[in-house]
C-alpha cells in the first residue's frame, strides 16, 4: 500500500500562505493597522516608515487599547471582536472583521506591540517573529496601541525581492494612508517617511485637509449632497478645471470604507459629459451611506469591491446629484428663454447632414452644427455654382510645409531642406485623405490605408530614439518655469527620475511636493510638460512603467505620441507623400511603439470580394 500523500500544513506555513492574500506590500500593513486603530476609537493615528516600509513601519493610536488576554488572542487567525455569527457580516459598521490582519502581518515580519487600556498604568508588551511568540510581559504604557513592524518578508526572500523601488512603494503607502484618512474625516492622521513629515491631516472635510497641503485642488471642489430612502450621498466633485487625463484625485467611500467602482465612475463621467474633454476625468470625493444589510463588503480579500442591492438606482441618483451641483454653481450652460432672439446652435442629425459640405476638407472651416443656415436654392445648377465658388481648393505649396520639425529625417545624415517626392511612392495624384484621419494610396497590389496619427507616431518614435541614443534631443528653456504642485508620493516618484528626464530634454527639480520644470524638448508646450509629469507618476503607481527599467522608453513613446499629427488635420498631397516615404523607411513600419497597426493593405482580391453578391 502506498503511503498517504495528503497531510496538514504546519500553522506557520499556512499563515504565510494566507498572508499572501492580505499582506501584499508594506502599504497593506499600514491599511490594516490604521483600520484597526479606527475601530479602536482612535482620534489620532501617527504612521512613520523607514526605507518605504522595508525596514520598519510604526503605527501609534490613542484608541481603547487591549487587555493582556486580548492582545495575545489578536494574533490568532480568525480572532475578532466584531462577529459572533455569519449574519453579523451584513450588519457591520466597522473595518477589519475577518481576524486575519495581525496574524498575517506576524507571519511575514517581526512585530513589536505595546498596548494599554484607558485608565490603566500598566499595559502589555508582545514580540512575535514569523508567527512565533518570543516575548510577552507587562510594561508601563499610555492609553492606546503602538505597533512596530520590522523587516517585512524577512522569511520570504522571494517576496521581498519583488517589492518595487522605494519611490513606488512609498507612493502605495501614501495612497493607502490617504484612503483611510479621507474615509474618516473625524480622525487626525499623520504620515512620516525617514524622519520627513509627508502628511498631517487634521480632522475636517476635504477642503480643509487639502488646503493645508497647499494643493490648488482645495479651491476647485464643489459640494454634493442628497438624501433618499436608498442612499445618502455627500462629498465634493471637482470643477471642469480639475479634470485630468490621468492622476485626478478620485475616491468613493461606502459607509466610511474606501471602494473601487468603475460602474459609479461612469456615472460621474456621464454628469460631466459635454463640459470636459472625453479623454479627461474630474476629481471627486464621494461618500455613500447605505444600510449595511443592503451591501456586501466581503467579496474581495482587500475589501475594496462592494456590491449593492440597488446599484442601478444609486447610479442614477449619483449622476443627478452631481448634475444638480454643477448647475447650482453655474458650471452647466443655461439658456435664457426670455431673451430675444434665441440662438441655439444645435441641429438634429438629419439637419446636420443637410448643412455638412462633403467637398470641403478643410477642418478649420468645417462645422457640423452651424449657427445660421442660408436658404437652399431651388435651382440645383445655382446651388452647384455657389458650392464650386466656396469650396474651390487653394493650390497647395510644394515647399515650406511643417509636417515634421526640421530635425526629423528618415536618415540622420539627410539634409534638412524641403523633402522631395521620391520613387518610394506612386504618383502624387493617387494619394487621397479620407475623413481627416486616413491616407488612401492606390498601388499595384491594391488599396493601402494609412492611419496618419499612428504612422507619424512611429516616425517620431524612431526620431526621438535616434536622438536619445546619440544624446542630441533638442531642448529649449521655458519662458516661465512650470511649477507643478503634486502630492508628496508623486513628487517622490519624479525625484527618482530627474536624470532620465534630463536625457529627453526636461530639466526638472523637486522641492517637497513641487516639481519645477525649466526646460523642455523643442516644440513641446508647458501644458504638455505638466501632462507628461502627471501621467508618468500615475502610470508608475499602476504598474504601467517600472522606474528601474523602461522609464526612458516610456518618455520617448509619450513624446512621439504627443507630437504626432492629430486626427482632423487636413494634409496636402506633399505632406501625405512625405509621411508615406518616411514610414516606409522605418524598421518597424507596420506597428506603433505600443503595437497598434499603422496601415492596412486591402488587396485587389479583397476589394473585389467586397463588391460581389
Amino acid at each position: 500500500m502506498p503511503s498517504s500523500v495528503i497531510h496538514l500544513l504546519p500553522d506557520s506555513v499556512a499563515n504565510q500562505i494566507a498572508a499572501g492574500e492580505v499582506i501584499q506590500r508594506p502599504a497593506s500593513v499600514i491599511k490594516e493597522l490604521m483600520e484597526n486603530a479606527v475601530d479602536a476609537g482612535a482620534t489620532e493615528i501617527v504612521v512613520s516608515v523607514q526605507d518605504a516600509g522595508r525596514t520598519q513601519i510604526l503605527v501609534r493610536d490613542d484608541g481603547c487599547g487591549m487587555t493582556e488576554t486580548d492582545a495575545r488572542l489578536a494574533f490568532e487567525r480568525h480572532a475578532t471582536s466584531k462577529i459572533s455569527e455569519a449574519a453579523d457580516i451584513y450588519r457591520l459598521h466597522t473595518m477589519g472583521f475577518r481576524g486575519e490582519a495581525l496574524p498575517s502581518i506576524a507571519a511575514v515580519a517581526q512585530v513589536d506591540m505595546t498596548t494599554c487600556r484607558s485608565g490603566e498604568d500598566v499595559g502589555t508588551h508582545l514580540y512575535i517573529s514569523a508567527s512565533e511568540v518570543v516575548e510577552q510581559e507587562p510594561c508601563p504604557a499610555r492609553q492606546g496601541t503602538l505597533i512596530s513592524v520590522k523587516n517585512i518578508f524577512f522569511n520570504l526572500p522571494a517576496r521581498r525581492r519583488f517589492l518595487k523601488s522605494d519611490a513606488i512603494e512609498l507612493k502605495h503607502i501614501c495612497n493607502e494612508f490617504l484612503r483611510v484618512s479621507l474615509a474618516h474625516p473625524d480622525v487626525n492622521t499623520q504620515l512620516s517617511a525617514d524622519g520627513q513629515l509627508l502628511y498631517k491631516l487634521p480632522a475636517g472635510n476635504i477642503r480643509q485637509r487639502f488646503g493645508g497641503l497647499g494643493l490648488r485642488l482645495s479651491q476647485q471642489l464643489l459640494p454634493v449632497e442628497t438624501v433618499t430612502s436608498i442612499v445618502k450621498i455627500s462629498g465634493f466633485v471637482g470643477t471642469p478645471e480639475s479634470a485630468k487625463k490621468k492622476g485626478a484625485e478620485q475616491y468613493f467611500f461606502a459607509n466610511n470604507r474606501y471602494m473601487r467602482s468603475p460602474y459609479f465612475h461612469k456615472a460621474v463621467l456621464e454628469a460631466y459629459k459635454g463640459i470636459i474633454p472625453p479623454d479627461e476625468a474630474p476629481a471627486y470625493f464621494i461618500y455613500f451611506e447605505v444600510d449595511p444589510q443592503a451591501m456586501d463588503v466581503n467579496v474581495h480579500p482587500q475589501k475594496t469591491e462592494i456590491k449593492f442591492d440597488d446599484e442601478q438606482n444609486i447610479w442614477q441618483i449619483l449622476k443627478t446629484t452631481i448634475i444638480a451641483s454643477l448647475n447650482d454653481n453655474n458650471i452647466l450652460p443655461s439658456i435664457d428663454f426670455e431673451k430675444q432672439p434665441i440662438d441655439v446652435s444645435y441641429y438634429s442629425a438629419s439637419e446636420a447632414e443637410r448643412h455638412y459640405n462633403p467637398f470641403n476638407t478643410d477642418a478649420s472651416n468645417y462645422r457640423a452644427y452651424p449657427q445660421h443656415s442660408d436658404p437652399v436654392p431651388q435651382d440645383w445648377q445655382q446651388l452647384y455654382g455657389q458650392m464650386a465658388q466656396v469650396v474651390a481648393p487653394t493650390p497647395q505649396p510644394t515647399t515650406g510645409y511643417t509636417l515634421f520639425p526640421s530635425s526629423v529625417n528618415a536618415n540622420p545624415d539627410e539634409p534638412t531642406t524641403t523633402t522631395q517626392v521620391s520613387a518610394l511612392c506612386p504618383p502624387p495624384a493617387e494619394f487621397k485623405q479620407h475623413a481627416l484621419r486616413y491616407i488612401l494610396v492606390s498601388i499595384a497590389d491594391g488599396l493601402l490605408l494609412i492611419d496618419q496619427h499612428r504612422a507619424h507616431e512611429r516616425i517620431m518614435y524612431d526620431h526621438y530614439k535616434r536622438r536619445l541614443d546619440s544624446g542630441t534631443i533638442e531642448s529649449q528653456m521655458l519662458l516661465y518655469p512650470e511649477k507643478i504642485v503634486m502630492n508628496i508620493a508623486d513628487a517622490c516618484v519624479v525625484s527618482e527620475i530627474t536624470d532620465e528626464l534630463a536625457h529627453v530634454g526636461i530639466d526638472a527639480s523637486v522641492t517637497e511636493n513641487v516639481v519645477t520644470v525649466t526646460s523642455a524638448p523643442a516644440h513641446m508646450q508647458s501644458s504638455d510638460v505638466r501632462d507628461l509629469i502627471e501621467c508618468l507618476a500615475f502610470d508608475s503607481q499602476n504598474g504601467s512603467i517600472d522606474l528601474r527599467q523602461n522609464v526612458l522608453d516610456y518618455l520617448v513613446t509619450w513624446l512621439a505620441s504627443r507630437n504626432s499629427i492629430p486626427y482632423g488635420r487636413n494634409l496636402s498631397t506633399d505632406e501625405m507623400v512625405d509621411l508615406y516615404n518616411r514610414l516606409m523607411t522605418c524598421p518597424q513600419k507596420n506597428r506603433t511603439p505600443s503595437g497598434k497597426p499603422t496601415y492596412r493593405l486591402l488587396t485587389n482580391a479583397e476589394v473585389d470580394s467586397l463588391l460581389r453578391f
